[in-house]
């Protein structure tokens, strides 16, 4: 067993989502079957398709904790050429905050609370708990990495993990959260009224729906300080799986809309909502 492999399933073991990397710290590319997403891509990718690749295709959205499939003959080939591993952090409810020169980890020192530490060839990476929309360039030398997005494993690192403090979340939402000239930042969004009429290929039943669509909008609103939009996200994939084995239709764009609307209620920008909410329900906003 190679040493890559090995810390895989140390990994896997404590829930972290990983996959191997190839040289240049790139992920696999994609098998024959699924090149150039002729497979529609696995599922939570922006496009979520059919793919049933046993391989480690597609990028992060490949990483598992299933130690079967980590250590299955597809995968055998891709643990020989690995080179590094790496994990999903949004699939660990994690965030990193990769700071790639000196002048980005003085930046953080000064300006984000104390976290765990991972020292990199040319900074650190500062990691958080919480999940949310992973962005790169945020200011100079500054990528976040969560949500749809790897991270390269370097070592568990040093300190204790701290919430996700809104400083992190801003850098990546304040594109969307500047109003235009005479309107406000967000409104809720008229809905519509999800019943049997709008899911005529739904197996469920109305009160399981309506009771589920009630837990997941407590979740959000739970998250009125931070990381409702992310909980947006979790609870519109957690629908989506619900009804994955649905003939359809299943008016999942109602459920998203009330989704929307209560993430919106809580202080989510509108447009990042309506981005995270598709997102978790399998295709691109």
């Amino acid at each position: 067993m190679s040493e890559y492999l090995r810390t895989a399933l140390n990994l896997a073991a404590v829930g972290v989502p990983v996959l191997p990397l190839r040289a240049g710290k790139l992920p696999f590319g994609n098998c024959p079957t699924c090149a150039g997403s002729a497979c529609g891509d696995r599922p939570h990718m922006k496009r979520a398709g059919s793919c049933v690749c046993s391989a480690p295709c597609h990028g992060w959205a490949a990483a598992t904790t299933d130690t079967i499939v980590l250590t299955s003959p597809p995968w055998a080939g891709a643990w020989r050429e690995a080179r590094a591993v790496a994990y999903h952090p949004g699939g660990a409810g994690l965030t990193v905050v990769d700071l790639d020169s000196p002048e980005a980890v003085l930046w953080a020192r000064e300006s984000l609370p104390a976290t765990r530490t991972v020292p990199t060839t040319r900074g650190e990476h500062w990691i958080y708990l919480g999940a949310m929309r992973s962005a790169n360039n945020v200011r100079p030398g500054v990528d976040i990495k969560s949500l749809m997005q790897y991270a390269r494993w370097l070592g568990p690192g040093t300190g204790t993990m701290t919430p996700l403090p809104s400083a992190i979340r801003a850098l990546v939402e304040k594109e969307e959260t500047t109003p235009a000239r005479g309107e406000v930042v967000s409104s809720p969004p008229e809905r519509a009224v999800w019943d049997s009429s709008v899911a005529t290929g739904c197996r469920h039943t109305e009160r399981y729906i309506r009771t589920g669509l009630e837990r997941g909008t407590a979740l959000i609103r739970a998250r009125s300080e931070s990381g409702a939009g992310s909980q947006a996200f979790g609870v519109a994939q957690f629908l989506a799986r619900q009804h994955a084995q649905c003939p359809g239709p299943c008016g999942l764009d109602v459920l998203g809309s009330h989704i929307i609307s209560v993430a919106v209620s809580v202080g989510v920008p509108e447009q990042y909502a309506a981005r995270a909410v598709a997102n978790g329900l399998g295709r691109a906003a």
